[in-house]
């Protein structure tokens, strides 16, 4: 009894010290409970598999449609499909990525309002010349100078911050690229200082991009110190995307806290 009863104390403490590694591990790795608003059913990720990876990865998701000119919803009657379809899993969130310029024009405001959020990002664009700017292909992208071209860049984002009803503003501070080896270069403190103002002003929530490891941690600190939001985001192409480390790492460097996030509300 002596040797059974020490065995069991013996096995009692691993198993108290796996628990409190575990827990101490978890608390290292995540802050405070991680959402991941920006992720697509595209590629070889199915509804099962989001469902299977959200539950490993423990981070909750947000399924975001495309929808715009060229994406697979183009107009509104393909919403109420989507929405129907999506109302099996409330473990998601719902959202609509809105997708050019012109997406203010196609889709109605009863719409956009059945889905829990709404986002865009600015790198669809028509340049000063007339040319339809798609910023992350080289071959769809115009510069014929990198100052001109930044300097409209950033007049077409506050111009989205401004007038397009978005909750939040993602995949920021993209460059094209042939400019992002220069990224600090180009998104100077007047630069960052004119998105943010306008994101503030809004009430945009600015994304951290687990894919594109985009903002910085300096764009994020002079946007937290300004009073800004943020959301964690991926923009997946398929099922092979990684937890949100990049933006664990931003929101250990520059203290964030769940307050510093915007969560949308169910059923928007």
């Amino acid at each position: 009894m002596y040797i059974q009863t020490n065995e069991m104390k013996k096995q009692l403490l691993i198993t108290g010290c796996i628990l409190i590694f575990t827990v101490v591990k978890g608390q290292d790795i995540d802050p405070f409970p991680l959402i991941d608003l920006h992720v697509h059913l595209k590629g070889d990720l199915t509804i099962e598999e989001a469902i299977l990876k959200s539950g490993k990865d423990n981070v909750q998701y947000g399924i975001a449609a495309n929808c715009g000119i060229g994406f697979p919803i183009q107009h509104d009657y393909q919403i109420d499909s989507f929405v129907n379809a999506m109302k099996q899993y409330p473990q998601f969130y719902l959202g609509m990525q809105a997708e050019g310029r012109e997406w203010v024009d196609i889709f109605s405001d009863e719409s956009l309002k059945k889905f829990d959020y709404v986002f865009t990002d600015a790198l669809t664009f028509t340049d000063a010349k007339g040319r339809r700017n798609r910023i992350w292909l080289k071959e769809e992208t115009w510069i014929d100078d990198e100052e001109q071209f930044m300097d409209y860049y950033v007049d077409v984002i506050v111009k989205i911050l401004d007038t397009e009803p978005i909750d939040i503003y993602v995949n920021p501070t993209y460059l094209p690229e042939q400019m992002a080896d220069r990224y600090s270069y180009f998104w100077n403190g007047e630069r960052m200082d004119r998105v943010i103002d306008a994101a503030l002003k809004n009430n945009v929530a600015i994304e951290i991009n687990n894919r594109f490891k985009i903002p910085s941690a300096a764009f994020v600190s002079k946007a937290r110190q300004a009073g800004v939001k943020f959301t964690i985001g991926t923009n997946n192409i398929n099922k092979n995307f990684p937890r949100p480390e990049y933006a664990i790492g931003i929101i250990r460097e520059c203290n964030l806290t769940e307050e510093d996030f915007f969560i949308p509300g169910k059923n928007k």
